[in-house]
């Protein structure tokens, strides 16, 4: 269950910076009541996570994952540049937060 609000803090977190971008500044209403509330919920569903994950991986693949979510979505919907070396920079935050899965250490 705890993976689900990891999974859950990155989506809000994807949500919220797209709404950052629309939001103008916080000239745009809505898209900055989006900012809020989805940082908000990254922030509540992170902290629930790491009661269960260790804090150092649920950080970092939140931070990794949510990062090229950003990315997708200032290519995919804001029509955004995307180089080979963006690529090159995701596939490495993916494998590493991947290594960092796989390299969790049990709780004492």
């Amino acid at each position: 269950m705890h993976w689900i609000y990891l999974v859950l803090a990155i989506v809000a977190e994807v949500v919220g910076t797209a709404c950052l971008k629309s939001s103008n500044g916080f000239q745009n209403i809505l898209p900055s009541i989006g900012v809020v509330v989805g940082y908000g919920l990254t922030i509540v569903m992170l902290s629930i996570s790491v009661k269960s994950i260790p804090m150092g991986t649920a950080y970092a693949i939140w931070s990794g994952v949510g990062t090229v979510g950003a990315v997708c979505v200032g290519y995919l919907v804001f029509s955004e540049k995307l180089h080979i070396s963006h690529v090159v920079g995701m596939a490495c935050i993916i494998l590493g937060s991947i290594i960092l899965k796989f390299a969790e250490m049990p709780k004492a």
